[in-house]
């Protein structure tokens, strides 16, 4: 049965990469076609883009355009010192504070011993493994959690055998 649904995975995955790479190369030869043909009738079928020469002002030629935006540009807005020095000391406080946050983090990756998030995230995990055996221990032998603690105990040696 494992085998004829693999068989039959495989056999979709072999054909769907088939059919992609086959309609790539029909799309493909399609454009060739259809640049070629082009270039050799009609030279003007190309999109005329102006020379660009040093910097070029596109402003200037869309400039009509209604969604060309030509305010608040990044790199073209021109900054006075203080809104400079503003900018400067918010990035400087929130450099800050995410270096106090990375090297927090890094100390507490880097103990071993003490109240560590890792170890009261073991903790947490031990706690309900054990919890779950106790309670199945109860269901399979019929003796309660404390019983089994009082068992526990005396196996260990901590509490003296009641004769």
């Amino acid at each position: 049965m494992k085998s004829v649904v693999l068989f039959i995975l495989v056999s979709l995955s072999i054909s769907s990469a088939f059919t992609l790479t086959s309609s790539s190369l029909k799309i493909n030869n399609n454009l060739n076609q259809r640049y070629s043909s082009s270039s050799n009738t009609n030279e003007k079928s190309k999109p005329e883009l102006p020379e660009i020469k040093g910097d070029y002002n596109w402003d200037e030629k869309f400039a009509t355009d209604p969604e060309w935006i030509t305010e608040n540009i990044p790199g073209k807005t021109v900054l006075n010192q203080l809104e400079l020095a503003a900018q400067v000391s918010a990035l400087s406080k929130l450099e800050d504070k995410y270096r106090k946050e990375r090297l927090a983090k890094e100390y507490d990756e880097a103990r071993i011993l003490g109240w560590t998030s890792q170890a009261e995230m073991y903790n947490g995990r031990f706690a309900m493994f054990f919890l779950v055996v106790g309670l199945l221990t109860e269901y399979w032998t019929g003796i309660s959690l404390p019983g089994q603690i009082e068992e526990i105990l005396r196996v260990g040696g901590f509490i003296g055998p009641d004769y």
